[in-house]
């Protein structure tokens, strides 16, 4: 922890991290919006002005030596062109590399299939990469092949017009058959894997639809579909338990621990959730581009499975 001293009042925070922790000015403002930086145990904006006594904490993630290599792992491309394509990412798959997963990732896969037809903005370790979705979330993913692709796609994620929908089961009947919900979200201060809602956190907007509604084995469970407004991380799966329906099989939210999920066994690997449909406008051609995907096999199941045990 640092202590703000009468030398560095009023400075930036994001020139404050780079002069203090030796890095780029960029690096720093990266660790700030990942919520890595905490001033006085909340998570500030980049431009924050340092006051006298301000506690800083910066947690700066495990290094990942070397760069991505290119590795022949089988891809399901929905869609491919000069400037960009749209993957059908299977469960289990991490997106990019990081400590604990070197390679096997959806980015050593790129490699391979792109060659150097990637975007450069995401580094040695992210080429490519616009948005991710988790290791247990399966779905459509799209990725940039040149920077110019990159920041136009990016800019329509912030601007909220690119189209993000899911599909995922939760535990719990959801009384209402359709509903927003509205609630900033952060790291979890007592649990920095986890995220969480709090009044300090980034603005954070789902939109969900019931699907279908299920009981088995003594429990209500609920279909439902969830459409993205914003894109924080672990987003639906935070705003569902935030509502008391934490998404089947999502042991790090609260989820996992009734007796249908025990009997799914293997077929049940982390959450419930796919990414089931995106889109957006092209970023040179200026088209519109839209893009659905079957559930898969091991979701598909899992509903069979609760209708059966609802009849």
């Amino acid at each position: 922890m640092n202590i703000i001293t009468e030398n560095d009042v009023g400075k930036r925070l994001d020139v404050y991290i780079s002069e203090s922790e030796g890095i780029t000015r960029s690096a720093a403002q990266k660790l700030i919006a990942d919520d890595n930086v905490t001033v006085n145990g909340k998570f500030p904006a980049k431009n924050y002005k340092l006051r006298l006594g301000d506690e800083i904490e910066t947690e700066l993630p495990e290094p990942v030596s070397g760069d991505a290599v290119p590795q022949n792992i089988p891809l399901d491309i929905v869609y491919e062109d000069s400037d960009l394509l749209v993957v059908n990412k299977p469960r289990g798959m991490v997106v990019h590399p990081a400590p604990g997963n070197p390679d096997g990732t959806l980015v050593n896969a790129l490699l391979y299939h792109c060659a150097d037809s990637l975007s450069g903005i995401g580094g040695v370790i992210r080429p490519g990469i616009v948005h991710r979705i988790d290791k247990d979330t399966s779905g459509l993913l799209i990725v940039a092949k040149n920077d110019a692709s990159h920041l136009k796609l990016a800019e329509q994620i912030k601007s909220h017009s690119f189209e993000r929908e899911y599909r995922a089961v939760v535990l719990g009947n959801i009384k209402e058959d359709s509903g927003t919900v509205d609630k900033p979200i952060g790291r979890d201060p007592r649990d920095r894997k986890r995220m969480a809602v709090c009044a300090d956190g980034r603005n954070a907007r789902t939109h969900f639809q019931v699907l279908e509604r299920f009981s088995a084995m003594g429990h209500s469970y609920t279909f439902v579909r969830c459409i993205l407004e914003t894109g924080r991380t672990h987003q639906i799966r935070v705003h569902m338990k935030s509502l008391g329906h934490p998404l089947l099989g999502d042991t790090l939210y609260g989820g996992g621990n009734t007796k249908f999920e025990h009997s799914l066994g293997e077929l049940l690997s982390g959450q419930c959730l796919t990414a089931s449909h995106i889109g957006f406008v092209h970023p040179i051609s200026g088209s519109h581009l839209a893009f659905d995907c079957e559930l898969p096999d091991y979701f598909n199941e899992i509903l069979a499975r609760l209708r059966k045990a609802s009849m």
